[in-house]
Formats: structure tokens, C-alpha cells, sequence
């Protein structure tokens, strides 16, 4: 029985690493590579005549860079993208302009050529799975009631962008129904967030969902901010809830960082535990200080361990950060201090 591949194209100006690429592709269940470019000139025609279903792509091109190329190439050919590259410092570009992944290259004298396959070879599952469910016609539009919540012994914000979304699911991996509610605002394009709670939903059992204007944060559940909408939070008699709007950039993003923690660090009487993680700019390192001002407890992600060490640097320089950790020691940081503020 013969089983039909998803046809990948192959975007970029180096023959050593296309090869590279390509054998990680080949050797990827469920992918075969329909052809090679060598420039987003070259690969206009590819894309016609060979009608891929998944994109790799390079940033660094002759002519038209990858970025500028995919601007243009999302409206007309709405296909995932997945940016890799060398450039570290475009990957929040590369998701704003509409890419479904970016994973960057080995630098040039690494050895662990395993680390990357593996995380390539997820990145096109991942991002093959979300195209399909979006066109299928059945969209993920997850329904939830919004009624009055339980007493909440908390709140948990969390904000990222490069690298986050990855790393958001290493933090809940642990995450118990006794725990309070948490909302998180990752810059993510529209049409990916709901698709990506789901995906939080199904791989750690956890209810995640995405964020709904009025909605109700319960213990145990995890709300992510929709794509180009701010995510902000507020009480009244019967607990917290979501307010979801769409607005001007702030701190440079929609959905901002900064616009839900300055909107948690109004919150009266919430233990609140907020946590910064891997991504490009300063975004949430204000709405981080005023955080730590108004009593929470805030951890930023060390460098090691961001894809991009941006956000949690801004705000570890401003004396934001009570703690910075690498992120395998997070989750375990956040439990002792939603303990340690539920006693205060």
C-alpha cells in the first residue's frame, strides 16, 4: 500500500545544508521533498508547478530575504511556513509575518545534529497538523460556558514570544486542578492560539482554552490570548475574567505581554505568581516591574535556556525578576511560590 507524503519545498541558498535538510525531510514519516530553491525568485515557480504542502525557509536569500518573501508569499499561498535559520534575532519577525514555526540552525560548530533533526521533524508534524485542521472546514472553535467561577487561590500569568511556545508546555506539564487559573499572552498570528490551546489540551490533559472576552478563569484551567487581540484580566464579586479586545500594538505586539501583566498587577487581593519567558524585544518587562511592585512574584527565564533572550534580559536589567531560572526549574518555582503567597 503506497502512503501519500506531504510534498515539502525546500527554500535556501546553501547546497550543504539544503542536502542536510533534506535527509532530515526524507527521513521524516509522513514527508518527501518536492523540490529546492535556492532564492524566493526561484522558488515562485516551484510553487506553482510543484504545489507543496509544507515550506522551509531560509532568511538570509539572495535578492528578496525570507521574511519580505514570506509577507508576500502567506496571502497568495496560504501554507505553513516553517523559518529556519542562522538569524536567531528574526524569529519574531519570522511569526509575525505569518510563519507556523521557526527553528534555527546548529551553529556551525555544533555537533548535536540530533537535537535539531528532532525538533525540525516535530516542527513540520506540528505545523502539517495545524493547516489541516484550519481547512478541513471545522476550524477548532472550543465551546465553554462562561459562567461564575470558583474562589481562586491565585493567579498565574505568563507571557513569551520566540521559543514559547515550545516552552509554555514544559511549565504545565505538572499542572494539577488544585492549582490557580493561569493566562498567557505569546505572540502568536490569528488562527494559530485556538488551534494551539487544543494542542496543549490534548498532549498534557490539562484544560486549556482559548481566551474569550467575558470568560471565566477557574482553578485548573489555562486561557491563552487569541492572536491580534490583547488579553487582559479582571475580578469583580464572583472572581476573574478574561477582557478580550482588539487594539493598537503595545510594546510593539497584539496580543502584549505588558498589556495583561499591567492588567493583573491591578488585581486587589490575588496572589499572583507571573513568569517571563524566552522572546525577541522588551515586551512584558514594564508590565513585569509593576508586578513585582504591587507584591507578585516574578521569574524571567535565564539565557541558557531562551531561544531568544530578549524580554527576560529587559527585564532582569530593570530589577523585575525576584528569580531568574532556566526553564526546566520554573515549573517547580512556580508551585513553591502559589503555596508560599496562598499563606500570606
Amino acid at each position: 500500500m503506497n502512503i501519500v507524503k506531504k510534498r515539502v519545498l525546500i527554500i535556501d541558498d546553501s547546497a550543504l545544508f539544503t542536502k542536510i535538510l533534506a535527509q532530515i525531510v526524507n527521513s521524516t514519516d509522513g514527508f518527501c521533498v518536492c523540490g529546492e530553491a535556492s532564492s524566493a525568485e526561484n522558488a515562485l515557480d516551484s510553487l506553482e508547478k510543484l504545489k507543496p504542502e509544507l515550506v522551509i525557509l531560509d532568511v538570509r536569500l539572495p535578492g528578496i530575504d525570507g521574511i519580505s518573501f514570506l509577507k508576500k508569499l502567506i496571502p497568495k499561498y496560504p501554507l505553513p511556513v516553517i523559518v529556519c535559520t542562522s538569524a536567531r534575532s528574526c524569529a519574531s519577525k519570522a511569526l509575525n509575518a505569518g510563519a507556523a514555526d521557526f527553528v534555527p540552525k546548529p551553529a556551525e560548530e555544533s555537533t548535536n545534529f540530533e537535537a535539531f533533526r528532532q525538533t525540525l521533524s516535530a516542527a513540520m508534524k506540528n505545523s502539517v497538523n495545524l493547516r489541516e485542521i484550519v481547512c478541513c472546514g471545522t476550524k477548532y472553535r472550543l465551546k465553554r460556558a462562561i459562567a461564575p467561577t470558583s474562589v481562586n487561590n491565585g493567579l498565574i500569568v505568563i507571557g513569551g514570544s520566540a521559543g514559547s511556545t515550545e516552552a509554555l508546555p514544559k511549565l504545565l506539564a505538572g499542572y494539577t486542578p488544585d492549582m490557580p487559573p493561569v493566562a498567557a499572552a505569546i505572540h502568536m498570528p490569528p488562527g494559530y492560539t485556538g488551534i494551539y490551546a487544543k494542542r496543549l489540551s490534548d498532549e498534557l490533559g490539562i484544560k486549556a482554552f482559548e481566551a474569550a472576552n467575558g470568560m471565566r478563569l477557574n482553578n485548573g484551567e489555562v486561557i491563552i490570548a487569541q492572536g491580534a487581540k490583547h488579553l487582559r484580566v479582571y475580578s469583580d464579586a464572583n472572581g476573574l475574567f478574561a477582557n478580550v479586545l482588539a487594539g493598537e500594538r503595545i510594546s510593539g505586539h497584539c496580543p502584549s505581554v505588558d498589556a495583561l501583566f499591567m492588567s493583573a498587577s491591578e488585581l486587589k487581593k490575588v496572589p499572583i505568581v507571573a513568569v517571563l519567558l524566552t522572546g525577541m524585544g522588551h515586551d512584558g518587562a514594564k508590565g513585569l516591574l509593576k508586578l513585582r511592585n504591587a507584591g507578585a512574584f516574578t521569574i524571567g527565564q535565564d539565557e541558557s535556556t531562551s531561544l531568544v533572550y530578549g524580554m527576560p534580559k529587559e527585564a532582569f536589567d530593570i530589577g523585575a525578576v525576584c528569580r531568574q531560572l532556566p526553564l526546566e526549574r520554573i515549573a517547580d518555582e512556580i508551585k513553591l511560590q502559589v503555596r508560599r503567597l496562598s499563606r500570606a
